[in-house]
């Protein structure tokens, strides 16, 4: 009976997690039909609210504002509108920091999390993954003896929160894994091993 039991969690418990985050995402997305004219939602012309059809304009929205940026008069406008956000104290700075943050998050030549490292933390002897993000540049580059990069270190299961780091480029040690296999290896703590062919192994590993 146990074994059968077990069968049936290892069936079961992936799929409700997965179903509840969708249902949770979707949900999420949802909420931005309330941003429109209470006479211009779905419901009031459909007669009954189609779950998932917020997330369906959300993703639109999204696609159309990128083909319309992507021309010059999009580029245009866009300028326009961050001259004018830049001219707001307070909306400035919060603006600012975080179009800086995701322009090198998503950025397609940009170098945030594209590689898996291996790095020994919190102490030597202890080796943790983590995930390249860059190199130390300005004031802080100049106080650093020799060749550094930028590091964070995810937490276990939930890799959206770390530890920032700045460690000798001799000191990390770079994956043949995907940053996807990473990141399962680091949300399963270990129990999903990723399947790196043994020849992108860093020798003497």
């Amino acid at each position: 009976m146990k074994k059968y039991f077990i069968t049936g969690l290892l069936i079961w418990v992936p799929l409700t997690i997965t179903l509840w985050v969708l249902h949770l995402v979707v949900g999420t997305l949802d909420q931005s039909l309330l941003l429109l004219p209470p006479a211009w939602r779905p419901k009031q012309w459909l007669g009954v609210e189609v779950p998932g059809l917020g997330a369906i304009v959300t993703l639109l929205v999204v696609l159309l504002t990128g083909m319309v940026a992507a021309n010059y008069f999009g580029q245009r406008l866009v300028l326009f509108w961050e001259g004018l956000l830049a001219r707001i104290p307070v909306v400035k700075s919060i603006y600012s920091s975080v179009k800086q943050v995701s322009d090198t998050l998503f950025a397609p030549n940009g170098q945030a999390f594209r590689k898996a490292l291996l790095v020994q933390y919190p102490r030597e002897g202890s080796w943790t993954i983590a995930f390249l993000t860059g190199s130390p540049a300005g004031e802080v580059a100049a106080h650093l003896p020799g060749e550094h990069v930028n590091v964070y270190v995810p937490t276990t299961p939930n890799p959206t929160s770390g530890f920032f780091l700045m460690m000798p480029r001799s000191s990390v040690v770079e994956l043949g894994m995907t940053v996807d296999e990473a990141l399962k290896h680091i949300i399963s703590m270990g129990v999903v091993v990723p399947n790196t062919p043994p020849a992108a192994l860093p020798a003497g590993r």
